[in-house]
């Protein structure tokens, strides 16, 4: 659950109280943080991203997208999907029946996630993405 708590207080950093913003550090491809909506039991959900180009498209090279809720001890961040488009991956750690209720788990990939989504924070910490020096372009208030 702290990692959880972790990823909610990063992705709220990144953000820095706008809904999209592309943060650019020198040597590194630009991050993409961006609210993109609500899960189907009406939580939000953030979208975590790096973007490359390929034959003049946009390619996602990963996007992990969390779930945001509530907990006792405050707010978490839970990943919940993982897409990288030079790979062909698409994975979805819930599945949602049409009244938008929880129907199904993966459990190995919640793990996965958790733990890609742990050393992909690290990383970006070191490579200076939460630095003031990062620059922020602001998309959407």
């Amino acid at each position: 659950m702290k990692s959880y708590q972790e990823f909610a207080m990063h992705l709220d950093q990144l953000l820095g109280g706008v809904h999209a913003v592309r943060i650019t550090v020198p040597g590194y491809m630009p991050l993409s943080v961006e609210e993109i909506g609500s899960s189907g039991d009406r939580h939000r959900l953030v979208s975590l991203c790096h973007y490359g180009e390929q034959n003049g498209d946009l390619m996602r090279d990963p996007d992990i997208v969390f779930l945001f809720h509530n907990v006792p001890d405050g707010v978490v961040a839970e990943p919940v999907a993982f897409q990288n488009d030079y790979l062909g991956i698409v994975q979805e750690v819930y599945r949602y029946d049409e009244a938008g209720r929880r129907t199904h788990v993966v459990p190995s990939l919640k793990q996965e996630l958790k733990e890609f989504a742990e050393s992909w924070f690290a990383n970006l910490k070191e490579q200076g993405f939460f630095a003031s020096t990062a620059v922020r372009e602001i998309l959407s208030l």
